[in-house]
């Protein structure tokens, strides 16, 4: 699981590859909850996905660039761009049906 900055997060966006980016805060309840679901997902499709968090508390410039108004909020992306976006705190099934169909 990465923790990305701004320059981190641009570098693997630019690479193409399928991400699942956790958007969250450390004073946060939900996302708290949410993080071992996140987790295991990384751990899972470790070399297929590239799993990271970003803290909207130290990386608000991202958190502005892809409108995140609530967190925790997971957003996917494919070539660069997004393609799907969870918001609240959900089961795993909901994001294995998003990172299955984009594989």
């Amino acid at each position: 699981m990465i923790q990305f900055n701004k320059e981190s997060f641009d570098k693997a966006l630019g690479e193409g590859k399928l991400m699942m980016v956790d958007f969250w805060a450390d004073w946060c309840g939900p996302c708290r909850m949410l993080a071992p679901v996140i987790d295991q997902l990384a751990e899972r499709y470790e070399g297929k996905v590239v799993s990271g968090k970003v803290n909207v508390d130290d990386e608000q410039e991202l958190a502005i660039r892809y409108g995140v108004m609530s967190i925790p909020t997971v957003i996917f992306f494919k070539d660069g761009k997004e393609i799907d976006r969870k918001v609240g705190v959900m089961p795993g099934d909901a994001f294995v049906q998003t990172l299955e169909k984009n594989l």
